[in-house]
């Protein structure tokens, strides 16, 4: 898979921080696909060696409807950014493109595991990864980084609207019934009701969507390689 170069990810605070405004514009907000049509979705995950900035990167696309694994890549990189809550995606993207540019296909969809559009400057890890892939992009968190909501009711598919600054930024989503709701945000190339449903359909047995899932099995399984392969050579 081909990745254009956007920006430089060497740069300071207040050089993230403009490029966020900037690129925030660019964001399409709008589905540039029917889910009916979609045959591949893909997850990524990233994941941290303890006490080290060793970042290991993993992507799997998965068949949609079946959510069967069909392909898988990954990276490991020492992180070039420090960590910085709002920031994310300049510590994490460089190791995510590495491991994209290593697949042999182009999903369809990437469900990030992360925030979208619910950010303080609208460019969520979903919204800037779509961008430098130039492909669609879902944001789906486990957790509120920004806004104000109503908890939805008990049952699987229920939702409320995710809002901050007054503008509707994300939706609350109930993937189990009675269990934690996720964060789903518009990433890029698509519209919150059909992110929404895409991460529905991607989530029947689970709180977190089988594209989640599946790249943070990969990422620990990576760690766990890892660790044992320094323990031999120790």
């Amino acid at each position: 898979m081909k990745v254009e170069s956007l920006h430089p990810w060497h740069v300071s605070y207040a050089e993230a921080v403009r490029l966020q405004r900037d690129l925030a514009k660019m964001v399409i907000r709008r589905s540039t696909f029917r889910i009916d049509d979609l045959r591949h979705v893909a997850g990524c995950d990233v994941s941290y060696s303890s006490g080290t900035n060793r970042c290991y990167c993993a992507v799997v696309v998965l068949s949609f409807p079946g959510l069967r694994p069909v392909r898988q890549e990954t990276a490991i990189i020492d992180a070039g950014f420090p960590y910085i809550p709002g920031l994310l995606s300049f510590r994490e993207i460089p190791g995510l493109v590495r491991a994209f540019e290593a697949l042999d296909m182009i999903p369809d969809v990437v469900i990030v595991d992360g925030q979208g559009l619910a950010h303080p400057r609208r460019l969520g890890l979903g919204c800037h990864l779509g961008l430098i892939l130039d492909v669609p992009t879902i944001g789906c968190a486990k957790s509120r980084l920004v806004g104000e909501y109503d908890t939805p009711g008990p049952q699987r598919g229920a939702t409320t609207d995710l809002v901050h600054r007054d503008e509707l930024v994300g939706a609350v989503l109930r993937t189990r019934a009675n269990v934690s709701p996720v964060f789903v945000s518009i990433g890029h190339k698509t519209d919150l009701k059909t992110a929404v449903e895409l991460v529905l359909s991607c989530s029947p047995k689970f709180r977190l969507p089988e594209t989640t899932r599946a790249a943070h099995r990969l990422v620990n399984q990576m760690m766990r390689e890892n660790q044992n392969a320094n323990r031999i050579m120790e």
